[in-house]
Order: C-alpha cells, then structure tokens, then sequence
C-alpha cells in the first residue's frame, strides 16, 4: 500500500512545521470574528497552533493572533485557547493518539 504525505502546517508562535493533526486551527471570519476552529473547516483566514499549555501561553502573552489578524482580542479569548488547549493536550497523553 502506498504512504499517505503526512499533512504539514507551520505554527504561528514557534514558526515549526508540524503534522496537522497536532496543532488547532484559529480563524477569523470576514466580519472580523476570531474563533476557534476544532474541525478546521470555518471559512477564513485560518492560522494554526500546536497544541501544548505552554505555546499557548507564549501567544497570551505575545498577543500572537492580535498582530497575525489585525484584530484587538480580549484575554478571554486566550484564556480560552489555554483551556481548550490543555483539554486537547490531555485527551492525547490519555488516549496516545498521534
């Protein structure tokens, strides 16, 4: 059987290239909406994080996808990339997926 390309995406905050399946994807809509987007497939403009606390974190601080977008996010929002992160990040150690 052939080997499937393993899909590749750069992280905005360590400028590494990582399977996709690693890292979640944060859009922004056209009206401006920054989200979340565990399915990867909203419409927009999309850049992507890996999933580990500490990237996370670093972004909060950096106020990574504020300059990315061009957008001024609320620290709710980070706190809520940090938390869905986290959770990501523990489903994987508990279920080894990779």
């Amino acid at each position: 059987m052939k080997q499937r390309k393993v899909p590749l995406r750069k992280d905005i905050v360590t400028g590494e290239m990582v399977p996709k399946k690693q890292l979640v994807r944060v859009v922004r809509s056209s009206t401006g909406e920054v989200s979340l987007d565990p399915t990867g497939k909203k419409s927009g403009r999309g850049a992507y994080i890996s999933l580990d606390v500490e990237v996370a974190k670093k972004a909060k601080t950096q106020k990574t996808f504020d300059k990315a977008f061009d957008v001024k996010l609320d620290d709710s929002f980070y706190d809520d990339l940090i938390a869905y992160v986290d959770h990501q990040q523990a489903r994987q150690e508990l279920f080894n997926n990779d």
